[in-house]
């Protein structure tokens, strides 16, 4: 039986399940995110990608994710944030089954891209529906449970592919495939859930549903102090909002901080990190196990992290929590940067045995003996001595061979910049969308910003195996580390503090009358 807190009403236990429930979907979108990363391989060779059809392989779930982002707002808005859900868990069903079974690139990508759509659901409803069941106290917490299980997801599918990568066949089937299972789980306990309540006022006019949740929730007190709050919210938003009313000067400070922290939560690189974990990895000279099993690592500090935030952000504030990350970050991002810059290809006996293929091999065997500083000369010089589709295989597979690099600094800069993204723009990004829209614009502005968050998205993950084969690492990461320090700007100028405030005293803040 839940428990209650008697001196205040609020009956925790209950909250905590429902928004547990909810954020389930999280976790989906975490192992779909992530468990493409142990697939890579299998893929571009069975439906013989080259890299930007490899780059729309693994960014196609974003192409779809924008699509969801669209849609979802006003779907959750006409037939309530438990029925998208239930969707949105269904389709997650449908394209892990799909996806695993598929035979053909263009048969691939669309079951890629229905699990795309449930990603643009799930990463937008279920923080909207618990910051409207949570009371202001524990809405922080509560709403970083979806970036909780979207990183548990992520540890658990690096888990999966890593157990995985061995077995005989095509094991990147399995891979896909097993995520069917909790997708199923997730739409069977959704029905236990109740409807939003503030839906239910807002959309259904159905008060007395609403406060029979809200009592059960936080108590009789909570129930009639937050049934107040929310009528006198609704005489101010009236008629319906419009992707017009986002461009209304009122607004204009919601607008700003919703897409400048859109942008840099993922300009700054961290989907081309966990997509492509393990080839960072081999990047850096790591066997196929050992990237595994640093992407494992990664995973882990991810959600070690993840706590942490969820710890921190309602009792250090959501403003501290980004400056402390982006900074964090952006010193990451340099530390990798320097790695790579420092890096050096050596051709000799023991390094051009390692190529695998003999024909390649072959070809560079009268560079023995020289060293190359940096990833273009070495492009260069190679370019000149093998066919195209050679010189493509030595990008991607070969050139791991002949790396010298401090691997640590790579390990812990790449470990350092998880830590910080998990303090800060991981969690705090969603729970600031599910805070700073007025009722009258949230579903249509949460749609719009997260459609424009997906479309950043999907554009590094596309040109992220462009970039490093080449841009090479040093430049790619280079270019993260000043995207990062741009952002420590713009939190410092932009981003107000939220916490321990109800979604209508934010709405007097933050929208100009």
């Amino acid at each position: 039986m839940a428990t209650q807190n008697s001196s205040s009403g609020m009956n925790r236990s209950y909250t905590v399940l429902i928004s547990l429930i909810v954020a389930l979907g999280g976790f989906l979108l975490g192992f779909d995110s992530a468990v493409i990363s142990g697939a890579v391989k299998g893929i571009t060779v069975y439906f013989e990608m080259s890299e930007w059809m490899l780059g729309f392989a693994v960014g196609c779930v974003i192409f779809g994710a924008m699509a969801g982002n669209l849609l979802a707002g006003p779907m959750s808005d006409r037939f309530g944030r438990k029925a998208v859900l239930i969707f949105v868990a269904l389709l997650f069903t449908i394209s892990a089954s799909w996806s695993a079974l598929a035979t053909g690139y263009t048969e691939f990508i669309i079951a890629r891209i229905i699990g795309g759509i449930g990603i643009g659901g799930a990463i937008l409803i279920a923080p909207i529906y618990i910051a409207e069941i949570a009371p202001p106290k524990m809405r922080g917490s509560l709403v970083s449970f979806n970036q909780l299980n979207i990183v548990i997801g992520i540890s658990v599918a690096y888990f999966s592919n890593y157990f995985l990568v061995n077995l005989d066949g095509e094991s990147w089937r399995w891979m896909l495939g097993v995520e069917a299972i909790p997708a199923f789980i997730y739409f069977l306990a959704l029905f236990t859930v109740p409807r939003s309540p503030r839906w239910l006022i807002l959309r259904r006019g159905q008060t007395e549903h609403a406060k029979q949740i809200m009592s059960k929730i936080g108590g009789e007190s909570y129930a009639d102090s937050t049934m107040l709050e929310i009528q006198e919210g609704l005489k101010k938003s009236e008629t319906k909002g419009k992707v017009s009313d986002l461009f209304k000067s009122k607004y204009a400070t919601i607008i700003i901080i919703a897409f400048g922290i859109a942008f840099f939560q993922q300009i700054t690189g961290i989907n081309a990190i966990f997509y492509y974990a393990p080839t960072i990895f081999e990047q850096a000279g790591g066997s196929t196990d050992s990237s595994f099993l640093q992407a494992i690592v990664v995973g882990l500090t991810n959600l070690v992290f993840t706590l942490v935030a969820i710890w921190l952000i309602d009792r250090l504030g959501r403003k501290p929590l980004l400056l402390i990350g982006t900074t964090c970050m952006t010193i990451a991002l340099l530390m990798a940067t320097l790695a790579f810059n420092n890096a050096s290809y050596t051709f000799n006996q023991e390094t051009l045995s390692k190529i695998s293929n003999e024909e390649t091999r072959l070809a560079l065997s009268e560079l023995d003996g020289q060293s190359f500083d940096g990833q273009k000369a070495l492009f260069e010089t190679v370019e000149l001595k093998l066919s195209e589709e050679q010189f493509l295989d030595f990008k991607r597979n070969q050139i791991t061979n002949l790396i010298n690099i401090n691997a640590s600094l790579v390990l812990i800069a790449i470990l350092l910049y998880v830590a910080s993204f998990a303090i800060s723009l991981g969690p705090v990004m969603w729970t600031l969308f599910s805070e700073i829209f007025p009722n009258k614009i949230k579903a249509i502005a949460i749609s719009v910003v997260g459609f424009f968050n997906s479309l950043v998205s999907f554009s590094v993950t596309q040109i992220f195996p462009w970039e490093l084969s080449n841009l090479g690492p040093t430049t790619t990461f280079a270019i993260y580390a000043l995207l990062s320090f741009c952002a420590i700007l713009f939190v410092y100028k932009f981003v107000l503090e939220t916490k321990g405030r109800s979604l209508e005293e934010l709405e007097q803040l933050l929208v100009k009358q």
